[in-house]
Protein backbone atom coordinates (compact mmCIF):
# COMPACT_ATOMS: atom_id res chain seq x y z
CA UNK A 1 0.00 0.00 0.00
CA UNK A 2 0.95 3.77 -0.22
CA UNK A 3 0.55 5.02 3.08
CA UNK A 4 0.23 8.90 4.07
CA UNK A 5 0.25 9.78 8.33
CA UNK A 6 -1.14 13.53 8.21
CA UNK A 7 -0.27 15.54 11.22
CA UNK A 8 -2.13 19.17 11.88
CA UNK A 9 0.56 21.66 14.00
CA UNK A 10 -0.12 25.38 15.21
CA UNK A 11 2.90 25.99 17.49
CA UNK A 12 4.81 22.54 17.83
CA UNK A 13 8.08 23.23 17.11
CA UNK A 14 9.35 21.73 19.71
CA UNK A 15 7.82 18.16 18.59
CA UNK A 16 8.18 18.45 14.60
CA UNK A 17 11.68 17.56 14.28
CA UNK A 18 11.45 14.75 16.37
CA UNK A 19 8.39 13.64 15.15
CA UNK A 20 9.97 13.57 11.42
CA UNK A 21 12.84 11.88 12.65
CA UNK A 22 10.86 8.94 14.39
CA UNK A 23 8.30 8.45 11.43
CA UNK A 24 11.58 7.88 9.10
CA UNK A 25 12.91 5.03 11.25
CA UNK A 26 10.22 2.67 10.96
CA UNK A 27 10.45 0.04 9.65
CA UNK A 28 7.86 0.37 7.27
CA UNK A 29 7.89 3.60 4.49
CA UNK A 30 5.22 5.90 5.58
CA UNK A 31 5.11 9.20 3.63
CA UNK A 32 4.28 12.31 6.09
CA UNK A 33 2.08 15.27 5.61
CA UNK A 34 2.06 18.41 7.74
CA UNK A 35 -0.83 20.61 7.77
CA UNK A 36 0.38 23.66 9.38
CA UNK A 37 -1.91 26.65 10.51
CA UNK A 38 0.79 29.79 10.39
CA UNK A 39 2.70 28.95 13.32
CA UNK A 40 4.20 31.71 15.11
CA UNK A 41 6.81 29.82 16.51
CA UNK A 42 8.22 28.71 13.09
CA UNK A 43 7.07 24.93 13.25
CA UNK A 44 6.58 25.21 8.75
CA UNK A 45 10.23 26.24 9.00
CA UNK A 46 11.84 23.52 10.52
CA UNK A 47 9.84 21.07 8.27
CA UNK A 48 10.90 22.79 5.37
CA UNK A 49 14.65 21.67 6.26
CA UNK A 50 13.47 18.76 6.90
CA UNK A 51 12.29 18.39 3.26
CA UNK A 52 15.28 18.41 1.74
CA UNK A 53 16.56 15.47 3.85
CA UNK A 54 13.05 13.63 2.99
CA UNK A 55 12.26 15.60 -1.02
CA UNK A 56 9.98 12.35 -1.86
CA UNK A 57 8.36 11.44 1.55
CA UNK A 58 8.12 14.77 3.11
CA UNK A 59 5.64 17.24 2.48
CA UNK A 60 4.03 20.10 4.23
CA UNK A 61 0.76 22.70 3.30
CA UNK A 62 0.40 26.14 4.81
CA UNK A 63 -2.43 27.59 6.05
CA UNK A 64 -2.80 31.32 7.39
CA UNK A 65 -4.76 31.30 10.61
CA UNK A 66 -6.50 28.54 12.85
CA UNK A 67 -8.68 26.77 10.97
CA UNK A 68 -9.95 23.82 12.61
CA UNK A 69 -8.45 20.23 12.97
CA UNK A 70 -10.95 19.35 11.08
CA UNK A 71 -10.43 21.19 8.16
CA UNK A 72 -6.41 20.33 8.37
CA UNK A 73 -7.54 16.98 7.99
CA UNK A 74 -10.25 17.00 5.54
CA UNK A 75 -7.45 19.39 3.31
CA UNK A 76 -5.19 16.30 3.99
CA UNK A 77 -7.71 13.81 2.90
CA UNK A 78 -7.98 15.56 -0.50
CA UNK A 79 -4.03 15.89 -1.21
CA UNK A 80 -3.92 11.88 -0.43
CA UNK A 81 -6.89 11.06 -2.57
CA UNK A 82 -5.39 13.24 -5.80
CA UNK A 83 -2.23 11.77 -5.05
CA UNK A 84 -3.12 7.68 -5.03
CA UNK A 85 -2.76 7.10 -1.38
CA UNK A 86 -4.05 3.80 -0.25
CA UNK A 87 -4.38 4.26 3.12
CA UNK A 88 -4.74 7.32 5.27
CA UNK A 89 -3.52 7.75 9.11
CA UNK A 90 -4.11 10.43 11.41
CA UNK A 91 -2.03 11.37 14.48
CA UNK A 92 -0.67 14.13 16.55
CA UNK A 93 2.15 15.74 16.27
CA UNK A 94 2.90 16.03 20.35
CA UNK A 95 4.17 12.13 20.98
CA UNK A 96 0.85 11.43 23.17
CA UNK A 97 0.09 8.80 19.80
CA UNK A 98 3.59 6.51 19.97
CA UNK A 99 4.64 6.37 16.42
CA UNK A 100 5.25 2.64 16.81
CA UNK A 101 2.00 2.14 17.20
CA UNK A 102 1.76 2.90 13.25
CA UNK A 103 3.03 -0.87 13.08
CA UNK A 104 0.30 -2.04 14.36
CA UNK A 105 -2.35 0.07 13.31
CA UNK A 106 -1.11 -0.85 9.62
CA UNK A 107 -1.24 -4.93 10.52
CA UNK A 108 -4.69 -4.43 11.32
CA UNK A 109 -5.52 -2.45 8.28
CA UNK A 110 -3.64 -5.56 6.17
CA UNK A 111 -6.00 -7.78 8.38
CA UNK A 112 -8.89 -6.36 6.50
CA UNK A 113 -10.45 -3.31 8.66
CA UNK A 114 -11.31 -0.43 6.70
CA UNK A 115 -10.85 2.13 9.62
CA UNK A 116 -8.67 1.24 12.30
CA UNK A 117 -8.54 3.11 15.84
CA UNK A 118 -5.65 3.71 18.10
CA UNK A 119 -7.99 2.86 21.12
CA UNK A 120 -7.84 4.17 24.28
CA UNK A 121 -10.32 2.49 25.80
CA UNK A 122 -10.79 -0.96 24.28
CA UNK A 123 -9.08 -2.39 26.76
CA UNK A 124 -9.88 -0.55 30.27
CA UNK A 125 -8.09 3.10 30.35
CA UNK A 126 -4.68 3.37 28.87
CA UNK A 127 -4.05 7.47 29.34
CA UNK A 128 -0.82 8.32 31.16
CA UNK A 129 -0.94 11.83 32.82
CA UNK A 130 -4.09 13.44 32.57
CA UNK A 131 -5.37 15.34 35.38
CA UNK A 132 -8.74 12.98 36.45
CA UNK A 133 -11.00 15.77 35.16
CA UNK A 134 -9.87 15.60 31.48
CA UNK A 135 -9.66 12.11 31.93
CA UNK A 136 -13.49 11.46 32.90
CA UNK A 137 -14.23 13.96 29.99
CA UNK A 138 -13.02 11.97 27.27
CA UNK A 139 -13.89 9.28 28.59
CA UNK A 140 -17.31 10.06 29.55
CA UNK A 141 -17.59 11.76 25.85
CA UNK A 142 -17.12 8.01 23.97
CA UNK A 143 -19.82 6.40 26.36
CA UNK A 144 -21.95 8.93 25.37
CA UNK A 145 -21.09 9.00 21.44
CA UNK A 146 -22.22 4.97 21.82
CA UNK A 147 -25.55 5.65 24.07
CA UNK A 148 -26.44 8.22 21.42
CA UNK A 149 -25.54 6.88 18.24
CA UNK A 150 -25.27 3.19 18.93
CA UNK A 151 -21.91 3.07 17.43
CA UNK A 152 -19.73 0.53 18.63
CA UNK A 153 -16.83 1.87 19.31
CA UNK A 154 -15.34 2.26 22.64
CA UNK A 155 -13.05 5.64 21.79
CA UNK A 156 -15.04 7.51 19.30
CA UNK A 157 -13.28 10.76 20.08
CA UNK A 158 -9.78 8.95 19.14
CA UNK A 159 -7.45 11.50 16.95
CA UNK A 160 -4.76 8.13 15.97
CA UNK A 161 -6.95 6.65 13.16
CA UNK A 162 -6.65 5.22 9.62
CA UNK A 163 -8.58 5.29 7.02
CA UNK A 164 -8.56 3.09 3.89
CA UNK A 165 -9.27 5.09 0.62
CA UNK A 166 -12.45 2.85 0.04
CA UNK A 167 -13.91 4.96 3.05
CA UNK A 168 -12.36 8.41 1.96
CA UNK A 169 -13.82 8.31 -1.21
CA UNK A 170 -17.12 7.24 -0.30
CA UNK A 171 -18.25 9.67 2.53
CA UNK A 172 -19.01 13.08 1.19
CA UNK A 173 -16.31 15.32 2.99
CA UNK A 174 -18.07 18.22 1.90
CA UNK A 175 -20.81 17.03 4.01
CA UNK A 176 -18.41 16.63 6.87
CA UNK A 177 -19.68 19.44 9.51
CA UNK A 178 -17.46 19.62 12.33
CA UNK A 179 -14.12 21.18 12.77
CA UNK A 180 -13.23 20.41 16.63
CA UNK A 181 -12.33 17.20 17.87
CA UNK A 182 -16.22 16.28 16.66
CA UNK A 183 -14.98 15.97 13.33
CA UNK A 184 -13.36 12.67 14.90
CA UNK A 185 -16.57 11.40 16.18
CA UNK A 186 -18.33 12.59 12.95
CA UNK A 187 -15.91 10.57 10.63
CA UNK A 188 -16.25 7.17 12.10
CA UNK A 189 -19.71 7.84 12.52
CA UNK A 190 -20.21 7.75 8.54
CA UNK A 191 -17.83 5.35 7.84
CA UNK A 192 -20.18 2.99 10.17
CA UNK A 193 -23.19 3.91 8.65
CA UNK A 194 -21.82 3.06 5.40
CA UNK A 195 -20.96 -0.43 6.58
CA UNK A 196 -17.46 -0.38 6.72
CA UNK A 197 -15.20 -2.40 8.75
CA UNK A 198 -13.64 -1.04 11.92
CA UNK A 199 -11.46 -2.12 14.25
CA UNK A 200 -9.65 -0.60 17.59
CA UNK A 201 -6.32 -1.50 18.09
CA UNK A 202 -5.40 -0.62 21.87
CA UNK A 203 -2.92 1.69 22.60
CA UNK A 204 -1.39 3.85 25.67
CA UNK A 205 -2.03 7.57 25.32
CA UNK A 206 0.60 9.64 26.97
CA UNK A 207 0.11 13.28 27.61
CA UNK A 208 2.65 15.74 26.06
CA UNK A 209 5.47 16.70 27.65
CA UNK A 210 6.55 19.52 25.52
CA UNK A 211 3.88 22.24 24.13
CA UNK A 212 0.62 23.36 24.34
CA UNK A 213 -2.62 21.51 24.13
CA UNK A 214 -5.77 23.19 21.57
CA UNK A 215 -8.35 21.46 23.85
CA UNK A 216 -11.04 24.13 24.81
CA UNK A 217 -15.11 24.21 26.04
CA UNK A 218 -15.71 25.56 22.88
CA UNK A 219 -14.10 22.60 21.06
CA UNK A 220 -16.14 20.18 23.55
CA UNK A 221 -19.10 21.92 23.33
CA UNK A 222 -19.26 21.18 19.37
CA UNK A 223 -18.45 17.35 20.01
CA UNK A 224 -21.63 17.27 22.67
CA UNK A 225 -23.88 19.28 20.80
CA UNK A 226 -23.08 17.75 17.09
CA UNK A 227 -23.42 14.29 18.24
CA UNK A 228 -27.25 14.83 19.09
CA UNK A 229 -27.34 15.86 15.55
CA UNK A 230 -26.10 12.75 13.76
CA UNK A 231 -28.77 10.92 13.76
CA UNK A 232 -30.57 12.94 11.37
CA UNK A 233 -27.95 13.44 8.86
CA UNK A 234 -27.78 11.93 5.85
CA UNK A 235 -24.44 9.57 5.30
CA UNK A 236 -25.98 7.49 2.41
Amino acid sequence: MKKLIIIPTYNEIENVGAMISRVFSLGESFDLLFVDDGSPDGTANVIKQEMENHPDHLFLIERSGKLGLGTAYLTGFRWALERGYDYVFEMDCDFSHNPDDLLRLYRAALDGADVVIGSRYSQGVNVVNWPMSRLLMSWCASRYVKIVTGMPVKDATAGFVGYSREVLEAIDLDRIKMHGYGFQIEMKYAAWRKGFKIKEVSIVFVDRTKGTSKMSSSIFGEAFWGVMGLHFRKFK
